[in-house]
């Protein structure tokens, strides 16, 4: 099969599709493999690495997107890829449709078939193609609130860690999963005051042995949410159910009653957010203030991180890939519920229904 892996083009992503080394094992497994020139560079990987492993390196997207048929992304095609796409194609790629406004409406409209890396589900309900990425995020949001809550950068002016004879930053986190676990984690770690809500009393029980009372672990209720909010220094959304968008935890009214220079991180943008009033941001303008707090919504934080982010994304992926690249452009059905478009149709349940609200 031929398959191509253009070079990003969303603000700041210097993720790529696929690493030399995935390259390689399609290569060796007798496929064809096509990357857009200097696709990889902002993950560290040169042009010649990727000759090395036996892709071809072409001179432009458009002569990617005209060679190649399984189409290997990171983030979902913006308009100048759209313009590439056609029905031959199959893309394999973060999505995102329940918060994509017209992407899903367009996508069916070009009649190509499409795969999310976030709603790949294992045996066991897990996401693996997208808990990388969640680990990631969960871990930079802490380093990332910790910035933001410096004074040069609109912040309270507090240390998240304290020191002697003064208090602790706190930072709440909403959701207990992959990404939220790995914050609460990286709070800890640097000695925060850390606060971690969760629906699930099975996940409860899950979270409060992992931390064996280094945090406090609170089930998720309106009220309790409140309480902690507004004694927060730095709060972390990170709420997911696959395929459908977030829901609003933290309303612009709670908002209001936060302390000034205190910090919203929601790690949950690309599925819509939960947090009232939080807008889509790049890393080139990550941040905006509303009633004195700051704002932080970056939908692509693992694009920061490409190195790791790229090859932490590969581990995950290419066993799918290889079971893409092995149909030889016939449709997998669901293929472990990936499966988001097809024909013309949205076909993953979820999506349909978020899409359809």
């Amino acid at each position: 099969m031929k398959i191509g892996s253009p070079k990003e083009v969303l603000d700041q992503e210097y993720r790529v599709g696929l690493t030399p080394s995935s390259a390689a094992s399609l290569v060796g497994l007798g496929h064809q493999v096509f990357l857009e020139t200097k696709a990889g560079l902002g993950s560290g990987f040169s042009d010649e690495l990727y000759a090395q492993a036996g892709a071809k390196i072409l001179p432009n997207a458009e002569a990617v997107y005209r060679e190649a048929s399984l189409i290997i992304k990171v983030k979902q095609p913006l308009p100048i890829d759209l313009k590439y796409l056609q029905a031959k194609h199959t893309l394999f790629t973060f999505l995102h449709l329940a918060a994509g406004g017209s992407l899903a409406q367009e996508l069916c409209s070009i009649g190509l078939t499409a795969y999310a890396y976030e709603t790949i589900e294992a045996e066991d309900k897990s996401l693996p193609a997208l808990l990388p990425m969640s680990e990631i995020a969960g871990r930079m949001s802490v380093q990332i609130g910790a910035h933001l809550l410096e004074k040069a950068q609109g912040g309270s002016g507090i240390l998240l860690s304290g020191v002697p004879g003064v208090s602790k930053g706190r930072i709440v986190i909403l959701g207990g999963g992959v990404a939220g676990s790995q914050a609460a984690r990286q709070a800890i770690g640097i000695g925060a005051e850390t606060v971690i809500f969760e629906k699930s009393a099975k996940r409860l029980r899950e979270l409060d042995e992992l931390f064996g009372g280094r945090a406090s672990i609170l089930a998720s209720n309106p009220s309790s949410i409140a309480h902690q909010v507004e004694r927060a220094d730095l709060v972390i959304g990170a709420v997911l159910i696959p395929g459908k968008l977030a829901p609003i935890l933290v309303s612009k009214e709670l908002i209001g009653t936060m302390k000034t220079g205190s910090a919203l991180i929601d790690i949950a943008i690309d599925q819509g957010g939960c947090i009232e009033g939080m807008k889509t941001t790049t890393h080139s303008e990550p941040v905006f203030a509303d009633q004195g707090i700051l704002h932080y919504g970056v939908a692509n934080m693992p694009g920061a991180v490409p190195r790791t982010s790229t090859i932490a994304l590969n581990n995950a992926t290419l066993p799918y890939i290889t079971q893409l690249a092995s149909l030889e452009g016939e449709i997998f059905d669901d293929f472990h519920g990936g499966l988001n478009i097809s024909a013309g149709q949205v076909l993953h349940p979820e999506v349909k229904e978020a899409l359809a609200s």
